[in-house]
């Protein structure tokens, strides 16, 4: 395969990451998310600005995207360890693309939704973990961008523990990577976190109030 079909399944993953579910969808009601709630263009603002259904497909589609970049960046490569690093670079270029969408002036969602999607195409092993980390912080919490970066946090010792000893070193990075970047895509969430005006899911947060009860 040559450095030219290379950059050509990246780019195209990136122009499929550039088509942000909530923006598209939104399009569909004459409403533009990031015009309401917080301002973001991901399925939690979706959520709290349209409804549990409107925000259902947003996820659908933008999960679905991160498979479907990877399925076709993967497409045609015979070999394992290079279809494992093609498949990666195409996850890194539709995560791209749905944080800085070309289609919607470079200003879309945080990407969780859509690297979820990749990480179901390569090693679809980690999600189980890694939603089960997630749940128990809502549950504790309430606060969704906390369990989502803590959720990427998880995924650094998981792959230290699991990942074959060939591509240890490499998931690792990945890892690392993924958790920086969804730490700095949810910067906004760290900051109202620590002023107080972060929003909760106050039903889902039944071990926290169970713990308050107990005080």
């Amino acid at each position: 395969m040559s450095w030219t079909e290379v950059l050509l399944k990246l780019i195209s993953a990136y122009l499929l990451g550039s088509l942000s579910g909530s923006l598209i969808l939104g399009r569909l009601r004459g409403v533009d998310v990031r015009q309401l709630g917080s301002g973001n263009a991901g399925g939690t603002n979706a959520f709290r600005a349209q409804g549990w259904r409107f925000a259902l497909a947003v996820v659908l589609v933008d999960v679905g995207k991160g498979l479907l970049a990877v399925w076709l960046a993967q497409g045609g490569v015979a070999e394992p360890a290079l279809a494992l690093r093609i498949g990666l670079a195409a996850s890194a270029a539709v995560v791209l693309g749905h944080v800085w969408p070309v289609f919607f002036g470079f200003k879309g969602g945080k990407g969780a939704a859509t690297l979820i999607g990749a990480l179901g195409m390569l090693w679809p092993l980690v999600l189980l973990p890694l939603l089960v980390v997630w749940l128990l912080t809502m549950m504790l919490t309430g606060f969704v961008g906390l369990s989502t970066m803590l959720g990427a946090i998880a995924l650094i010792p998981l792959v230290w523990w699991i990942a074959p000893d060939a591509d240890r070193m490499l998931w690792l990075g990945t890892a690392v990577s993924i958790a920086l970047f969804l730490v700095f895509t949810h910067r906004s969430n760290i900051q109202r976190m620590r002023n107080g005006s972060e929003n909760r899911f106050e039903r889902i947060r039944v071990i926290g109030r169970w713990l308050e009860r107990g005080r």
